[in-house]
Formats: structure tokens, sequence, C-alpha cells
């Protein structure tokens, strides 16, 4: 269980997040120079070097969207420009994909970070070059939304990369993509020109990932724990019957894969802060605005509370809560984590997206008006990121590409390398979790001087 610090400060924790963007320069730099583009995607690293793995290209946007938050921190126009330009150059198929439900993760990352800054006069204003962003972010929101699986007459979800049965825990991260293309004035063009309402399709998934790849303690089966979660839920496609939960990353379907509980944890809470700022009528068809900010609500603190609960002291879970070597490891819950144990690996991935989610979700409860609850959230996350940004998991070494280390990627298909001294998975680092650690430590940067929050949304521009 978590001992929440309750004394850490964004402003404590600014000297941290300061020495995390001056390795993480260097480590952008060095990423820069050595990658060849025909090789992929890099996706992980093996003995601190970054790896492609073919799978699908869902990481090339936090490879370049790292480059932006740089920028953003540091005002180094050099990282600016590798964002710029490799977002023009290598992003385009990623807008259009089909086959994916990854657009949050690729096309919110680089245009929809480049469309935040310009509209924050980070960027120079260019108005060409800022519809070009819109129209990446309303045609990526588009086509999201219409890799769709329908359940019924007001149900379904954008299902996973597995095919049509599938609904995936990380996909509501892509909801993004859909709200920010609903709020620049999108809608999906259906058959006979029928339109489809973007934010319908983002609450409907967000329901129905709700009501399947959540568990509330409610006897759904015998492992239903209160904050659990499924990585995947399986439907017939036929009826739009649930047939049962599954994992791809995970090791069971009645276990928890812990990254796959962050994605929950961290997307319910940003989303939240959309929503919050739509106006009432929009929310008529779904039994009004109220009532889904309270299930939205209901879904966060409940993945916040297991969380909390089945990580150990330090804020770091490991991979799986279910892995089955934890048992050899004896009281792991009451001590920190130990990324060099022989049984089961840490996750620190999983970390540094929870780590954003208790933020957001502590700071929406605060302002609110429910203070003690929205504090310990808000300290939870506090704890996290003090853990993750000092060894061993901040990579202090200049020769090792990552920024955060003891990432794991897919334990069951054995891909994370594993140092021949060792027994499991540990020492590397995973595109997506220096990614989340920047961009939490992005949202640290703000808080301790005295910026506004960062928010995916805000994207607006005064009138001109």
């Amino acid at each position: 269980m978590i001992h929440i610090n309750y004394e850490v400060t964004p402003t404590l924790l600014f000297p941290a997040v300061q020495r995390l963007f001056t390795l993480s320069g260097e480590k952008i730099h060095r990423l820069q120079k050595r990658w060849n583009p025909a090789k992929g995607t890099p996706v992980f690293t093996i003995k601190g070097e970054y790896t492609s793995r073919g799978w699908t290209e869902w990481t090339q946007g936090f490879q370049f969207g790292s480059a932006i938050y740089q920028y953003e921190v540091t005002k180094d126009g050099a990282f600016l420009d590798i964002g710029r330009h490799n977002t023009v150059d290598f992003m385009a198929s990623h807008i259009t994909h089909t086959g994916v439900h990854d657009h949050g993760f690729n096309n919110v990352s680089t245009y929809g970070n480049l469309l935040r800054l310009m509209s924050a006069g980070a960027i120079t204003y260019n108005p060409w070059e800022k519809n070009f962003y819109e129209l990446a972010l309303k045609a990526s929101g588009a086509v999201q939304a219409a890799r769709w699986t329908e359940l019924g007459p007001d149900s379904g979800y954008v299902y996973s990369f597995n095919g049509p049965q599938s609904l995936f825990a990380d996909t509501i991260r892509s909801m993004r993509s859909l709200a920010l293309a609903h709020q620049l004035g999108h809608k999906l063009m259906g058959e006979m020109d029928r339109p489809i309402s973007l934010l319908a399709r983002l609450l409907q998934h967000a329901e129905t990932t709700a009501r399947f790849n959540v568990f509330f303690g409610e006897s759904r089966d015998a492992y239903d724990i209160r904050g659990r979660t499924a990585h995947e839920s399986i439907f017939n496609v036929n009826d739009g019957a649930y047939r049962c939960p599954s994992s791809q990353q995970g090791y069971s379907p009645f276990s928890t894969w812990t990254r796959g509980l962050a994605w929950i944890l961290c997307g319910y809470p940003e989303e939240i802060e959309f929503l919050e700022t739509r106006p009432a009528a929009e929310f008529e068809p779904f039994g009004g605005k109220n009532k889904v900010l309270a299930r939205f609500l209901g879904v966060a603190e409940a993945v916040a509370d297991f969380y909390l609960q089945h990580t150990p002291t330090d804020g770091i879970p490991y991979w799986d809560t279910g892995a089955p070597g934890l048992a050899k490891i004896g009281d792991y819950l009451d001590r920190p984590a130990e990324p060099y144990n022989d049984h089961e690996p840490v996750d620190s991935s999983a970390a540094a997206i929870a780590a954003q989610g208790l933020l957001r979700l502590g700071n929406y409860l605060k302002r609110t008006g429910h203070l003690e609850r929205g504090t310990r959230y808000y300290q939870a996350g506090l704890t996290v990121a003090q853990t993750l940004f000092q060894e061993p998991y901040l990579s202090t070494d200049a020769r090792h590409e990552g920024l955060i280390l003891h990432s794991v990627y897919h334990r069951p298909n054995g891909w994370d390398y594993i140092p021949l001294d060792q027994r499991v998975p540990c020492g590397e680092a995973s595109m997506w979790g220096d990614y989340h650690a920047r961009e939490l430590a992005v949202m640290l940067n703000r808080a301790a001087t005295g910026q506004s929050d960062l928010r995916f949304f805000d994207i607006g521009f005064p009138a001109m």
C-alpha cells in the first residue's frame, strides 16, 4: 500500500523536474542523431539502446511528442524543430490509420501539443500551420470514431487492433482524439450523409469501458474487487453480448495488468476536465451533465483506490497484481518496490501514467469542494513522482537512451530484455514510459511555477 507523503509539494519537486529535463534533452538529442526511421519506431531499450518491435507503430507520437514537451519547458528551439519537422515528415499516416486504436497516443501527442502551444503563444502564430494541425486532429478523431463496434442503438466502443470483438482499456486515452475533433466542430459522416456525434461516441465508449473493463465489487465474477481492471473485454459481434474478460499483456483475465489500470486512471480524470467545459445541453441525451461526470468520477476513484491499495509503499507497481512470482517476494506491498528482485518485474511506466491520473483526480475533487479526498489522491501522485524522478528509476547514465528505467512491455510474450546477471526484466526504458514521465514533469513544472494546469484541449484562439 502506498505510503502517501503529505509534505511533498510541486515546489519541493522542482529541482528534480529540472534535473529530469536536463537529462531528457541529452537523451532526445542522442536518439535523434542515431535513429534510422527506416527501422520503424523506437519502442523500448535493450542494453540501453532503443529498438523497434513490430506490432503497431503506436509509439511514434511519443518519440516526437517528447521533443515538443522538452521545448515547452526549456524553450530550446532545437527541440521544437525536432518535434515539428518530424510530425510533418512521419505522422501523416497516423491521421488516417484505420487499423488501430492509438490515435490519442500518436496524434494528440504531436499535432495536439503543437496546436496547444500555438494557442498559448509558445509558438509563433501562423494561420496555415494552425489550420494544418486542426485538420489533422479533425480527421484523426473521425477516423478513430469510425473504428466502431455497435452493441445496441446507443452503446458501443472503439475496438482494438485485435478486431471488432475486442475492447482495450488503453483506448480510453484515444478518446482525446474524439474530444478534440468535437471541440473543433467536427462530426463523423456516415451512410446517406448521416452525421455521427464524436462526443456521443466518446461517452458511449467510456460507458462500455466502465461497465465491462472496470470492476466495482458487485460480484460480477469470483474475482470482482472494486477498482480492479481487465485489459480486454470480448464481445460476440453477432448479437453484441459480452462474453468474457481477456488480457493481451497481463498475466490473466482475472488479475490486473497495472499499466492497463493506469491508462484508465489517467484517461477518466483528463476526460472529466474536458467534459467540465462543455455546455450542459450536449449531455441531455445521456441523462445530463451531472450524471455523466459522476459516472466518470466513480470509475476514476475506484481504480485510484485499487492502485493505492495494491502498489508498494513508494508508488511503483509490479507489472501485474496477480503475477505468480509475487508470492515468493513476501510482504511486497509493505515495502518499496524492488526492481532487481528474482521473481517479478516492476513497471515504472505504469507509475508514470498513474501519477498523472492521481494528480488530475485530486485537483478535480479539490476544485469541486472535496478537499480531503482530493488531497489524498493529489499527494499520492506527488509521492509516485518523487520516487520516479530519482534513482534507481531516473536514468542518469548518458550512454543509456532511456529516461525512466525498469519499464516492462510484454511480459507474457517475453519481449523484455533480462540482463545476464538478473532473472527478470529490469534496467530498461520504454518510449511510452519516457513520454509520460515527461508529461508528468511538465504538469509539475507548471504547478511549481504558477502556470495553469496542463490540459490537452486548451487549443482555443482569440477571435481575429
